[in-house]
C-alpha cells in the first residue's frame, strides 16, 4: 500500500458571509486561525482512493461531484466537511441545496489540487488503527444525561519504520466558539490539528476528520467560547492520542493494513423521505415558554437551541433527499462515510454489526466512521428521538427510518466488501 498526504490553507476573505448559525449577523471580519483542504490517498497499485477534508460547514452533493470531475488518477474521492461553524457558507441547508458557485468553484479546485500533490508524496506505509474512549471534550447536547465521554479513533501511518501522519476521527461538533464570533476559524477541529502537531513534531502530518456527531458537542464540557479554551479542549484530545499511540500504556490490536494490503470499496445512493410539514409557530413558541423555564445556563442554552430549531422547523423540505452511503476496506480497516449529520448511536449500530460479522468470520476488523461526507440531507436523528422536541428534530428535513436506512446501507456495504487476501 502506497499513502500521500497534502495541504494548503482556504483563505476566507473579510466580507464572506459564515456558516454554521442560522440567526449570525454580520460577515467575516478576519482570521483567528487559518481554514485547511487536506487530502490522504491510498493506493494499492490497483486503485486509488483519495479523502479531502475541508474546513467548512458542510460539502453539498454537487460540490463532490465537482471535485470528482475535476481530479485525475484517483479511481474513488470523497470529500468530507469538518463542520466548523467559523467557516464560509457552502449551502448548509437541510435536506441539502446549491453550493454557492464562487465555493464550488475554489473548493472543488482546492480538493483536486491537494488530491494531486498527496499522490505525489504517496511512500510505501502500513497503517494501525488505535481507539478507545475520550473523556471531557464532547457530550449529547440536548440533554444532561450521560458522561462526557465519544470513542475516539486514530489512525496511525508507518512509513519506512517511522510514523509518518495520522488520522484523527473526532465525534464531537467542533463548536466551542460563539455565533457572535465573527473570525475565521477551523474552531475545534484546528485546536486539535495544533496540539498534536506540537507534540508529534514537524515529521508527523496530521489530518482530523469529524465523525457522527449530529448529537455531540462541547455544550456541557467547554469552560469558555474563546481561543484559550481551543487550545485547552485541542489539548485533552492530542494527550489522549498519545495515550492511544503508546502502544506500552495502550496496547492495540494490530488491525490496519500491511505494506502489501489491498482495497476495495462500495457506494449506494438512497432516497430519503421528507419530515411531514409542521406547525412551525407553535413549535417557536413551545421554545420559548423552554427559555422561560430554564433554571441554569445550560438549560437555557439548550433551550436556545430548540428555539433555533423551530425557526428552521419552517424551512420547506425537497420532495426527495438524495445522499450517498459509501463503504471503503483499507487492508483489515473498515472506513464508512455516511453523509449529513448522523448521531453517535450510527457508529456505534456499524460497530456491533461489523462485531457480529467478526463472531461468524473470524476475521477481526477495526470500523471508522466518518460524518459530514460526500452530501448534505442535514441532520439524521434516530427514529425514537422524534418524539422529543429537541433542536436537531425540529432542524432535521428528514422523516423518521432516515438514519436507519443509512446504517443499514452502510452495514450492508460492508458486508458486500471482498475480505482481504
Amino acid at each position: 500500500m502506497r499513502v500521500g498526504f497534502a495541504a494548503q490553507t482556504l483563505t476566507v476573505p473579510p466580507g464572506t458571509p459564515m456558516g454554521g448559525y442560522a440567526f449570525r449577523e454580520g460577515t467575516a471580519t478576519g482570521t483567528l486561525d487559518p481554514l485547511r483542504v487536506s487530502a490522504i490517498t491510498w493506493s494499492d497499485g490497483v486503485r486509488r482512493f483519495g479523502l479531502a477534508l475541508i474546513d467548512a460547514i458542510c460539502v453539498n452533493a454537487d460540490l463532490t461531484q465537482a471535485a470528482r470531475a475535476a481530479v485525475s488518477d484517483v479511481d474513488l474521492l470523497w470529500v468530507a466537511a469538518s463542520h466548523t461553524h467559523a467557516g464560509p457558507e457552502t449551502g448548509c441547508v437541510p435536506g441539502g441545496t446549491a453550493t454557492p458557485p464562487d465555493w464550488l468553484a475554489t473548493l472543488s479546485t482546492a480538493v483536486a489540487d491537494t488530491i494531486a500533490d498527496a499522490r505525489q508524496a504517496e511512500t510505501d506505509a502500513s497503517g494501525l488503527v488505535h481507539s478507545g474512549p475520550l473523556h471531557g471534550v464532547g457530550a449529547v447536547r440536548s440533554h444532561y444525561a450521560g458522561e462526557p465521554c465519544v470513542p475516539l479513533d486514530v489512525v496511525e501511518i508507518v512509513s519506512e519504520g517511522r510514523r509518518a501522519g495520522v488520522l484523527v476521527v473526532l465525534p464531537v461538533h467542533p463548536t466551542v466558539l460563539p455565533s457572535e464570533n465573527l473570525l475565521v476559524s477551523a474552531d475545534l477541529t484546528g485546536a486539535v490539528r495544533r496540539a498534536l502537531a506540537d507534540r508529534l513534531g514537524p515529521g508527523t502530518w496530521i489530518a482530523v476528520a469529524a465523525g457522527a456527531a449530529g448529537d455531540i458537542s462541547t455544550r456541557r464540557t467547554r469552560q469558555g467560547q474563546d481561543s484559550s479554551e481551543l487550545d485547552r479542549l485541542g489539548a485533552l484530545v492530542a494527550d489522549r492520542c498519545l495515550e492511544l499511540l503508546d502502544k506500552t500504556a495502550a496496547p492495540a490490536l494490530e488491525i490496519g493494513w500491511a505494506a502489501d494490503g489491498d482495497l476495495d470499496w462500495r457506494c449506494r445512493r438512497v432516497t430519503l423521505e421528507p419530515k411531514p410539514p409542521v406547525d412551525a409557530n407553535a413549535l417557536i413558541a413551545a421554545a420559548k415558554d423552554g427559555i422561560r423555564a430554564a433554571s441554569d445556563p445550560i438549560a437555557a442554552r439548550i433551550a436556545e437551541g430548540n428555539l433555533d430549531g423551530a425557526r428552521m422547523a419552517a424551512v420547506v423540505a425537497p420532495p426527495e433527499i438524495e445522499a450517498e452511503v459509501a463503504a471503503v476496506r483499507i487492508g483489515d480497516l473498515l472506513l464508512a462515510g455516511l453523509p449529513g449529520e448522523p448521531f453517535l448511536s450510527a457508529a456505534e449500530d456499524l460497530r456491533l454489526a461489523n462485531r457480529a460479522r467478526e463472531e461468524q468470520q473470524g476475521c477481526p476488523r477495526a470500523v471508522v466512521v466518518l460524518g459530514y461526507t460526500n452530501a448534505y440531507p442535514g441532520y439524521l436523528p434516530p427514529a425514537a428521538a422524534y418524539g422529543s422536541a429537541t433542536y436537531e428534530v425540529l432542524a432535521s428535513a428528514a422523516a423518521p427510518g432516515s438514519a436507519e436506512l443509512i446504517t443499514r446501507t452502510a452495514a450492508d456495504l460492508f458486508a458486500a466488501l471482498t475480505p482481504p487476501p
